[in-house]
Parts: structure tokens; C-alpha cells; sequence
């Protein structure tokens, strides 16, 4: 029996590359920035045999090898290899996203909207591309090509690095790539779009509702609590500490507020205890009663 987070998890990946593929099709390979990744060597190799392949009796392949193709055939042999090396269960969900990543290219026609305006197609191309990236990794996939790839060198060859610095010295060969073969001035362009799909996709992951966290260490822990309690109608937890410098047992109270709910914190704490420590940090994500339901 198919579960409802499975069923949710598949969704996603759908959702997600064919954002992705717009992105692609739309603005990445009408403007030639080369990003990375399999797509980004996919726009390379369109450009490069559009010339050789003019005659070709395939009408498809006349303006060059399309993107879908190269997607898909590069990412055959690196399965199969990640079969036998990583396992089938590592590739279960992003087989899925490779395939409909694919289908999505030869979906979406390709229509130039950034009209040779580079910087619309960075940030806008960096967003569709964070935005469906975010989307794909939530369901705990990926669409293959480097990340599949370095996952394997690691495996294989490179364990003192991470997956992430392997991909990231991967997809930086591919934009040297693109460098040489488109120049200088979209490259540039193109580490801005690397900039905003990073920003994207983590922001996808972390979540758009931000929320703030508050360590208070004060004597009079008690009546602080009890006057969030009631004024902001948070939960709290203490938390048993000891003070090092006066070698003293304390509890230090940790709750989770809204941005807006800040001020509000602040004075209850002020009102009871002067002399009280206060620590609040950024929280990306909070999942429970209060905040956001589990998924």
C-alpha cells in the first residue's frame, strides 16, 4: 500500500522539475547560462552541435542535440554505475526525478523571455531553479546528473571530501565549460543566477515563516514563565543549567515566538528581571502546536 507521504513525496518531484525545466527551457538555455550540473553541460553541447547538426534529416536535432536528450542519455550510464556502487535504494526517488525532468524538457517548448537582458534572466532563472530544486529535495530526491556523480566519486574514490564540495567542484568545471564556449559576461551572469538558486532552494527547505528563539537566564524564572504563559500563550521548557563563573544551579527557560511576538517577550522579561540574560536567535523552521503542522 502506496502511502499519503509517499504519495506527497512524488508530488513534489513533479511539481518541482517541471519548475525546473521551465527555468531550463525558458530563460537558462535562451540566454546561454551554464549553471552546472548535467543541464548546464546539456546547453553547452546544444550550442556547440547546432551547426554540425543543421542538415540533419531529425528534424529535432537540426538546431543542435536537444536538452532532454542529453539529460537523459548522460544520466543513463551514471545509474547504472550508482546501481552497483550506491545501491537501488539510493536511487529510487531521484530515478523518478531524472526521468520527469527529462520529459519536462521535451514537454516546454523553448521561448525566450529574458530577450537578451541577462540580469532578468539570472534572477529569474536562479528563482525557478531554487524555487523547483527546493521543491525535489524536500521529497528527499535529486534529479541526478553531478549530484549522483559525486555521490558516487565519494563513495568510490574521494571519501575526505563531502558529497557537496565534490558537486561543487564538478558543476564549477561545467561553468568554466560555459565560460569557454560562451565568454566572459554571461558566466558572470551566471554565478548571480548560481547565487539566487541557492537562496531559493534554502529558503524553500528552511521554510518562509520565520520565527525567533529566546534563551532567558534569570533567578526569577517562575514568574517569567508564568507571564508568558499568559500574555503571549507560548509553550516553554526549562532547561537545568549551572552557572560557571558562580558555580551556581540554574534553569534557563528556551521558548520559540513569532518575529512580532519579540518586543512583547522582551518587556515581560525587563518588567520581572532587570538583570535577566537574553540570547534570541533566528529560527528557520518550527514544526508543533502553535507553529506549523507536521507534514
Amino acid at each position: 500500500m502506496i502511502k499519503k507521504r509517499h504519495i506527497w513525496q512524488f508530488l513534489l518531484i513533479f511539481i518541482g522539475t517541471g519548475i525546473m525545466a521551465f527555468g531550463i527551457q525558458t530563460i537558462y538555455d535562451p540566454a546561454n547560462l551554464v549553471t552546472g550540473g548535467f543541464s548546464g553541460l546539456a546547453i553547452v553541447i546544444k550550442y556547440v552541435t547546432g551547426p554540425l547538426l543543421k542538415d540533419c534529416p531529425v528534424a529535432m536535432f537540426q538546431n543542435g542535440i536537444p536538452l532532454w536528450f542529453t539529460n537523459f542519455a548522460l544520466n543513463i550510464p551514471v545509474f547504472i554505475v550508482a546501481y552497483f556502487v550506491l545501491g537501488k535504494r539510493f536511487i529510487g526517488r531521484t530515478l523518478f526525478g531524472t526521468l520527469m525532468l527529462s520529459a519536462w524538457l521535451y514537454i516546454i517548448p523553448v521561448y525566450d523571455i529574458p530577450q537578451n537582458d541577462l540580469l532578468i534572466a539570472a534572477v529569474f532563472g536562479g528563482v525557478f531553479s531554487g524555487g523547483g530544486i527546493g521543491l525535489v529535495l524536500r521529497a528527499n530526491a535529486t534529479t541526478g546528473g553531478t549530484d549522483m556523480v559525486s555521490a558516487i566519486i565519494h563513495r568510490k574514490f574521494i571519501r575526505h571530501y563531502n558529497v557537496a564540495e565534490i558537486m561543487q567542484i564538478i558543476d564549477g568545471i561545467v561553468v568554466i565549460i560555459g565560460l569557454l564556449v560562451f565568454g566572459i559576461r554571461p558566466t558572470l551572469y551566471a554565478v548571480i543566477a548560481i547565487f539566487v538558486t541557492t537562496k531559493t532552494s534554502d529558503l524553500i527547505l528552511e521554510g518562509f515563516k520565520f520565527s525567533r528563539g529566546a534563551f532567558i537566564i534569570s533567578d526569577h524564572y517562575e514568574e517569567i514563565s508564568q507571564m508568558i504563559f499568559r500574555d503571549l500563550d507560548r509553550g516553554i521548557t526549562g532547561i537545568h543549567a549551572k552557572g560557571m563563573y558562580t558555580d551556581s544551579e540554574k534553569c534557563m527557560l528556551y521558548c520559540v515566538v513569532a518575529k512580532k511576538e519579540i518586543p512583547t517577550l522582551k518587556e515581560i522579561v525587563a518588567e520581572v528581571d532587570k538583570d535577566a540574560f537574553v540570547i534570541v536567535s533566528d529560527v528557520r523552521e518550527v514544526l508543533g502546536e502553535g507553529f506549523q503542522d507536521h507534514q
